[in-house]
């Protein structure tokens, strides 16, 4: 096969990423990239270089599980979908950021914490969580935002404990947090991490003086006392964990409830029949699929696959709502079905890399999701869905503000 066959034309890389006009279906842009011919294309990102997106489902899995593909983000071919990256393309990330072997006796540090069977013990405490915040808003009465009145505190506080980060400082870790994943460019970036990382460091030393609880305890007591990580690793650690922990499960939160209020088919067998709850909860992961632009790599060898060739340096995304829609592995993809099986879709992603949370993002929307249809039967939106204020296509998807009413 020639080069010129394997590579397609500069001219026909579209822009990427791209705004969703709906709160849960795709660009058209990537819907006409799915529906093109191959599973790979390239694409044109905001800095002018181009990178290519991994449109199938099957090809996105082995991509993902390939050494030669990287995920360092410091690499100059790591492809940046927005000014945010580059503030922190030189900076020394945390495991999500580092290959194999390191990348895996780093995560391990962590993983403890994330077991099946340490989540599955939270269920009680994450039930008290969720109950106290909806207690709280459905005493303040309707209309409400339920994003700053459940969405976004409830995972907040769950992160909390688990980290031991004091959930008296939410407030300023979420603003913080919210500035820099939603930075639209380096200096604000740069300052909102400086901002976290400055707080995280002042916990550690705290911790140091007198023994603190959760992860964050426990590290500091352990691995970064005997030498096993230092300062720097376990803030970016720490960091990580806190934002993710909290800004994915929020904005799962809202655009689950946004999905199933305007299916309301969907919502209402899932209140008549809780049972189908985690099989939603994982239909709701695929067809929405928030973290889209979390599967950037760079290739450090040349690789041919399904008939393309990305060459050493090349950025490649494997952009997890395009893969998640492939009709060859999900029929009628483009249709939220609460009963069809999802649970090999993408949304945590594939191989080593594949989310360190995702067990704890299931039983929170697990519990979120019974939660608000046994004590909220007649949730509905306050506004119509085409007024709600979408978050832009590079960052992780969702709605700041979410007025509801019942």
């Amino acid at each position: 096969m020639t080069e010129t066959a394997m590579t397609p034309q500069i001219a026909d890389a579209p822009a990427f990423p791209n705004d969703r006009t709906c709160p849960y279906a795709l660009p058209e842009g990537y819907a006409r990239l799915r529906d093109a011919a191959g599973a790979l294309h390239r694409v044109t990102l905001y800095d002018g270089r181009q990178a290519w997106v991994v449109t199938r489902h099957e090809t996105a899995r082995k991509l993902l599980a390939d050494p030669r593909l990287s995920s360092d983000r410091t690499h100059p071919g790591f492809p940046a979908t927005s000014p945010r990256f580059e503030a922190v393309r030189g900076v020394r990330p945390a495991f999500i950021g580092m290959d194999p072997p390191e990348h895996g006796a780093k995560r391990r540090m962590t993983i403890s914490e994330f077991t099946v069977k340490k989540i599955k013990g939270m269920r009680a405490e994450v039930e008290e969580i969720v109950h106290g915040f909806l207690d709280e808003m459905l005493a303040a009465g309707p209309p409400a935002d339920l994003v700053s009145q459940f969405a976004l505190p409830v995972p907040s506080m769950v992160i909390c404990r688990l980290l031991g980060v004091p959930y008296a400082d939410h407030d300023f870790f979420q603003d913080a947090s919210r500035r820099l994943v939603q930075s639209t460019d380096a200096q604000q970036a740069v300052t909102a991490r400086q901002d976290l990382s400055d707080y995280l460091d002042g916990l550690i030393t705290a911790f140091q003086a007198e023994p603190g609880p959760g992860l964050v305890g426990s590290l500091v007591a352990g691995q970064l006392a005997n030498g096993e990580i230092d300062r720097e690793e376990l803030i970016a650690t720490a960091m990580l964990l806190l934002i993710a922990g909290h800004e994915t499960t929020a904005s799962m939160t809202s655009l689950s409830v946004i999905a199933l209020l305007e299916h309301p088919d969907q919502y209402t067998a899932l209140r008549d029949d809780p049972g189908l709850i985690p099989g939603a909860v994982e239909e709701l992961l695929r067809y929405l699929a928030i973290a889209d632009i979390a599967g950037g790599r760079v290739a450090t060898a040349d690789i041919e696959i399904d008939g393309r060739l990305i060459r050493a340096g090349e950025g490649v995304i494997v952009t997890n709502s395009i893969a998640n829609r492939d009709g060859s592995v999900f029929e009628d993809p483009d249709t939220l079905d609460i009963r069809r099986s999802a649970r090999h879709h993408l949304s945590f992603g594939f191989g080593v890399h594949q989310c360190l949370g995702q067990n704890l993002a299931r039983l929170e929307l697990e519990v979120i999701l019974a939660a608000l249809l046994d004590r909220v039967p007649t949730l509905k939106l306050a506004v119509p869905v085409e007024e709600l204020t979408l978050r832009p296509g590079t960052t992780i998807q969702g709605v700041n503000e979410l007025p509801v009413t019942w």
